[in-house]
């Protein structure tokens, strides 16, 4: 018997949607209930913690709750029920004017003293046609700020196209096995502060970064999944070309 069909979600009002055309972001707030991002954090720290951990998820045993566990959406049900959350599903349908689909997840730890990632546009890594991807970040703690490692955007640079990127400049800051954004003054980037539950959607053309976690004690967990409208395809990227419906 075939599941029935439930339509999205609308959770964003048009001065939102009006907003994320102009500025290249929105931010949802309590968009994802604390209790299953505590349930979800305990679920991925389970993950990692099997003896042997799952072939999909294996790293070093040093980092197994540092580096970042990469398109768990693959092969976890809990992960893709995450991503598949109502209130994802139905924003990004009302931001892409049809059904999306989820082409890459990524859980990211980035204890304290962990680098960020240097200022880029997601299209720059992972292109798609028609050019309709946005990212979903969901905030994993009940503080996320500038001491231990928000995310930063540079409003409007989603109008600019993509721009050319290059080695990384500060590799105390950030990753240096990333590249960086040229030809563009990355210092009016502004910081987007979360609470456990938030959800961040930005277009695959805005700039954003983020910096090392400086604080003492407190870990800057996210989970972030980058999708596409249903009629677009991810190009280049074998890896990346299944396509994960929402409903």
């Amino acid at each position: 018997m075939n599941k029935t069909f439930t339509p999205p979600l609308t959770p964003l009002s048009d001065e939102q949607i009006a907003f994320f055309r102009e500025q290249g972001y929105i931010l949802i707030k309590k968009g994802m209930s604390a209790d299953l991002i505590d349930a979800f954090n305990g679920h991925i720290y389970d993950i990692r913690n099997q003896s042997p951990m799952p072939e999909w998820a294996k790293c070093e045993e040093a980092k197994r709750y540092s580096i970042r566990l990469f398109n768990p959406h693959q092969h976890d049900s809990f992960s893709r029920q995450m991503m598949k959350h109502a209130v994802v599903r139905g924003g990004l349908a009302q931001l892409m004017g049809s059904e999306a689909v989820c082409v890459q997840s990524m859980y990211f730890y980035k204890e304290p003293g962990s680098p960020g990632q240097a200022s880029h546009q997601d299209y720059y890594y992972i292109k798609d046609d028609p050019m309709t991807m946005i990212a979903a970040w969901v905030a994993m703690e009940d503080v996320v700020d500038v001491e231990n490692g928000c995310l930063w955007v540079m409003p409007g640079t989603h109008k600019l196209g993509l721009l050319p990127h290059g080695a990384v400049r500060n590799i105390e800051e950030h990753e240096h096995w990333t590249d960086e954004t040229e030809g563009v003054d990355t210092v009016k980037q502004i910081p987007v502060p979360m609470e456990k539950g938030d959800i961040l959607f930005f277009s695959e053309l805005l700039i954003h970064s983020s910096n090392k976690n400086r604080s003492k004690d407190r870990w800057r967990r996210s989970y972030v999944c980058h999708y596409i409208r249903e009629d677009s395809n991810v190009l280049h990227r074998e890896d990346l070309r299944v396509k994960y419906p929402l409903y």
